[in-house]
């Protein structure tokens, strides 16, 4: 019988397991340099966690949810994204009766049930981060900031978009006027977004079928109906981002596709992914954590597609480092276990080839294996008691007369 993996889950083997530690080693470097500490979250949740933060109406919770019962007669779902469990560990481990404000970063995958493509996949990863505890525009400007720092540092070239959706105040307003115009639109819209009319009109805006995105071309913007408070804070956001030399363009459609958006929200869209064009995308959710069981508690977060960043992103080239022992004999083959073992003491990555094959064939294999060294123990090392180091680069040979010059020279 032949196994695959299932379809819309891929192996990362070497050297895409490189650059997907690139671009996570380069997520966590930015964001801890901003004072965000790491948080481990389960992979799956009670499904109501979601249906509650991320929205009943919308096509996560709808169509592409993992959802099963488990042995208790639990109903459980598979993370679809990562702010719900960081809100839901936030309030229910009482962080917020301790700090003033809290600043978490995780990395993970998180999983969906859609129609596998480039850049989505059924199991995906995602880096994210979360600001629990301020509500200063100030801040919204400093996590729009790092993001773009992170994409900076993997030379992934995005365009930032930035918008406010307002808050409970004002939006009510702004949904009685979007609904009027799509009234009037209704039959020119998808299949989707004729159901998304009734439920949440706001959904409309984040199609992404042609003939839908023609539609709200033409709809009221939002900003236009921004009560004050929501007014104040994008026009500082905007103020701030240029003072951090932040460039981005408004984009009044942009809602973001999950209910729990307020205010600030944001994408950094890549024209090189073609539809699936958004790379990181993030705002501020100043209600969730309330809704979710805690205090009233301003929050905002983004969470960055590691697969989409990795077709981004250069292929990593291994560089050639460490020793690789080659021997013949027992006695040789007992002196390179001493070796290794010594130099993983030190610090040195080193291997032995256990096969003990023909010094041809161990040499092909360090060099295969990008070895920088090959270390030769033969019978003529034994007797003079020397090693023979090889640089496979440029095939230069040296003799060391012992372990302390060999520790010096490497």
């Amino acid at each position: 019988m032949e196994y695959k993996a299932v379809r819309g889950v891929e192996d990362l083997i070497p050297p895409e397991s490189l650059k997907f530690e690139k671009v996570v080693s380069t997520f966590k470097e930015v964001v801890e340099r901003g004072g965000f500490k790491e948080v481990i979250l389960p992979i799956f949740e009670e499904a109501r966690l979601f249906t509650r933060s991320v929205g009943e109406a919308t096509d996560i919770v709808q169509k592409e949810m993992y959802v099963f019962e488990d042995r208790g007669g639990r109903v459980i779902a598979l993370r679809p994204e990562g702010t719900a469990s960081a809100v839901r560990a936030y309030v229910e481990r009482g962080v917020y009766a301790r700090e003033p404000f809290t600043k978490w970063f995780y990395v993970g995958p998180m999983f969906r049930f859609e129609r596998p493509q480039a850049g989505r996949k059924r199991q995906f990863f995602q880096a994210g981060a979360e600001v629990f505890g301020l509500s200063s525009p100030g801040i919204d400007a400093e996590v729009i900031k790092l993001a773009q720092d992170v994409l900076r540092r993997l030379k992934v070239e995005a365009t930032l978009e930035v918008n406010s959706i307002g808050c409970k105040e004002c939006r009510p307003e702004y949904r009685k006027a979007l609904l009027v115009y799509l009234e009037k639109k209704l039959e020119l819209l998808c299949k989707d977004c004729k159901e998304r009319f009734s439920r949440n009109p706001l959904r409309v805006l984040d199609c992404k079928v042609e003939g839908c995105r023609e539609v709200v071309k033409g709809a009221p913007k939002i900003t236009d109906y921004l009560c004050r408070e929501c007014r104040e804070h994008y026009e500082k956001l905007k103020e701030y981002l240029k003072l951090l030399k932040v460039e981005f363009k408004e984009n009044p459609l942009l809602v973001r596709g999950l209910d729990y958006y307020t205010k600030t929200v944001f994408e950094f869209k890549s024209d090189k992914l073609g539809a699936q064009s958004t790379v990181l995308a993030g705002g501020r959710y100043d209600y969730l954590v309330e809704e979710l069981g805690g205090p009233k508690t301003p929050a905002l977060g983004f969470a960055m597609g590691i697969d989409r960043v990795m077709l981004l992103v250069e292929e990593e080239r291994e560089e050639r480092e460490g020793v690789f022992v080659i021997t013949r004999g027992e006695e040789a083959y007992r002196k390179g276990m001493e070796v290794v073992n010594l130099l993983r003491e030190k610090g040195l990555k080193s291997e032995i080839d256990h096969r003990q094959g023909s010094f041809k064939a161990q040499m092909k294999a360090a060099d295969r294996l990008l070895y920088r060294f090959a270390l030769i123990i033969g019978e003529e090392e034994l007797q003079n008691g020397f090693f023979s180091l090889k640089e496979l680069s440029t095939g230069k040979q040296e003799k060391i007369e012992s372990l302390k010059e060999l520790l010096a020279r490497l």
